[in-house]
């Protein structure tokens, strides 16, 4: 029963939470990136390098010539599609950026909190009592 106790105070946790809404937010993040990639950054790329479109770029690795990599596919020919290979690269370089710019950010953000000393604590009034009588005994003896 302790298990099932421990596995409740995790699931309970606000990290286990705060891990859950992240891995939901970034499953997101990497739709948005992929097509940030292949609608927007790609085709112009394509374009200044004469009208290729990278995840049509591929090698065939049989005997027979096809025209595009959708005929191939077709047919079932064995490829080698590095144009996707491509913009899944591009994709996680821009994923990887934007995670080392948000932990730069925090990590900042921490060290400013660390850098600040924090206030001491004011002694409550039972503890001036008994500094006040201690130091009274200590006149006395």
């Amino acid at each position: 029963m302790s298990l099932m106790k421990e596995f409740k105070e995790f699931a309970v946790k606000g990290n286990a939470m705060d891990m859950a809404v992240g891995i939901i937010i970034g499953a997101a993040f990497g739709k948005i990136v992929s097509s940030l990639v292949s609608d927007v950054i790609m085709p112009p790329i394509g374009k200044l390098m004469g009208g290729v479109d990278f995840t049509g770029l591929f090698v065939n690795l049989g005997e027979e010539s096809y025209a595009t990599l959708a005929a191939a596919k077709e047919a079932g020919a064995a490829t080698l599609n590095y144009g996707a290979f491509v913009q899944t690269v591009v994709d996680f370089i821009i994923v990887a950026f934007a995670i080392f710019m948000l932990v730069k950010g925090l990590n900042s953000m921490r060290k400013k909190e660390e850098a600040a000393p924090a206030a001491p604590v004011a002694p409550t009034e039972d503890v001036l009592l008994l500094r006040e009588i201690r130091d009274s005994l200590q006149k006395r003896g």
